[in-house]
């Protein structure tokens, strides 16, 4: 018998396959950027409620997909490897209190969740772009997929928050003991430089969606 949660994790499925979150899949659909969002998926009585066939049509316009995709969804096919949750956080988000220790890793469950391929860092984490400052490379509405573990090399594209609350995504120009340059990815932004003294955590973006 199909369920309310079959339908719900084919919307999730078909977000995640094109490198989207929930909302980034209805925001790419034209539909309100909080239609799927798991507080509209259950009514103020607790009773489900189901997304509307108008909607499932939008989004599989919007990626190209069919409706025979959409059921191997439903049906628990298609999807490569083994899939986890992992935390969604907005990139503004990432700079306030309860989301992260002071580790770097999330905490407090106060977020979105996206289905994704595992990956062996089980505290990784990812972030929904917003506005300019990271384009070309990145776009307002891209997913990062951010690992606190991984190993960080020149060359790298970070994730960096600094001890007064501000989150940004850069590439690590050079870092010392003492000091870190970062490259800005949009060129109409300028490169920063840190005291070490100044960072409260530095991540290694793994994948993108493009």
């Amino acid at each position: 018998m199909l369920t309310h949660t079959d339908i719900w994790r084919a919307v999730d499925r078909l977000a995640q396959e094109h490198g989207l979150s929930a909302s980034g899949l209805a925001r790419k659909a034209g539909l309100d950027p909080t239609t799927f969002n798991k507080s509209k998926r259950i009514t103020r009585e607790g009773k489900a409620r189901w997304p509307s066939t108008e909607s499932i049509a939008k989004i599989l316009d919007a990626t190209h997909s069919d409706l025979t995709q959409f059921i191997a969804f439903i049906n628990g096919e298609g999807v490569r490897g083994v899939i986890r949750h992992v935390p969604l956080i907005g990139l503004a988000q990432a700079g306030s209190q309860g989301f992260f220790d002071d580790a770097g890793y999330p905490t407090g469950g106060s977020w979105d969740e996206i289905p994704f391929p595992d990956v062996p860092d089980s505290n990784a984490y990812a972030l929904e772009i917003t506005g300019d400052s990271m384009e070309p490379v990145f776009r307002d509405g891209d997913i990062v997929l951010v690992s606190p573990e991984a190993n960080i090399r020149r060359g790298d594209r970070v994730i960096v928050k600094t001890r007064e609350g501000e989150v940004m995504a850069k590439q690590l120009r050079r870092r010392s003991a003492r000091k870190i340059e970062l490259q800005s990815l949009n060129p109409d932004y300028d490169d920063r430089s840190f005291e070490m003294d100044e960072i409260l955590w530095i991540h290694r973006i793994i994948w993108a969606s493009q």
